[in-house]
């Protein structure tokens, strides 16, 4: 049975996407199978595949508002191993029409029940807000991811994200535990980034990933050549830093190929 990880934070900017793609990019060529589930209106995860959402692609959509079956709405991405449920146009709707049906925050556990056998892993990009997208996705989870940014609004917007969170476990989700807090931006060059890095280790020693992904040009430009990193510059700070994520993402699940 595959293990569920939503990526999310309610503040944009914080390298979610970047993660979501980068990893699961780096756990599939460690051979495991793994789907992307592109949340996202705004279609990051998709386009920074190669995926064209101008071409009116299936979207989770269908899934989440009609009850249809999500299996026929995978696609296979260039790298092998490695599937996405892309991000259309319609998803820009979901959040008003999800809001009159019943049981709204379980559409999307219910959709991927059928593809969690087919799955080693399922990464959920969030989008940036704490709507009924990203609590559906806190809802279907067995855990989740957390970047954020090393900069100083850094642990306001962690805080806030750990309340929501508790709030689906209690109410939604027993089962839904912290994977991990990333790091993300790190500048080496500065002390802001530094002090932020040992404030969040401080506050939740244990629960953060001893990876830290630095500030890097290389994973900024990739997503416009529609590539993760490791098909655009596999030798950067930024690929280093994805591979170093991935191996212990698997040390910490114990995940092992299918």
């Amino acid at each position: 049975m595959g293990r569920v990880v939503a990526c999310a934070n309610q503040k944009g900017g914080v390298g979610k996407t970047t993660t979501v793609v980068n990893l699961a990019t780096y756990l599939a060529l460690d051979g495991l199978r793994v789907l992307i589930v592109d949340l996202d209106p705004q279609g990051n995860a998709t386009s920074g595949l190669g995926i064209d959402r101008a071409a009116d692609a299936a979207s989770i959509y269908p899934a989440l508002v009609d009850g249809s079956s999500a299996a026929g709405l995978v696609q296979p991405t260039q790298v092998e191993q490695l599937w996405i449920i892309p991000s259309g146009r319609d998803l820009a709707g979901a959040e008003v029409e999800l809001v009159g049906l019943a049981q709204r925050e379980r559409k999307l556990q219910l959709a991927l029940s059928e593809l969690r056998p087919r799955f080693d892993f399922i990464l959920l990009d969030c989008p940036p807000a704490v709507g009924l997208l990203t609590v559906n996705a806190l809802t279907a989870a067995d855990g989740v991811l957390v970047p954020i940014q090393c900069e100083y609004y850094a642990l306001e917007g962690l805080s806030q994200l750990l309340s929501t969170i508790d709030l689906v476990r209690d109410n939604l989700n027993p089962r839904l535990g912290l994977t991990g807090i990333l790091l993300t931006m790190y500048d080496a060059r500065t002390t802001l980034s530094a002090d932020v890095a040992a404030e969040v280790r401080r506050h939740l020693d244990g629960q953060v990933f001893r990876t830290v992904v630095p500030r890097s040009v290389r994973l900024a430009e990739a997503p416009s050549y529609g590539r993760p990193i490791a098909r655009y510059s596999p030798e950067s700070r930024g690929a280093h830093a994805y591979r170093e994520l991935a191996a212990e993402i698997q040390e910490r699940s114990g995940a092992v190929p299918a």
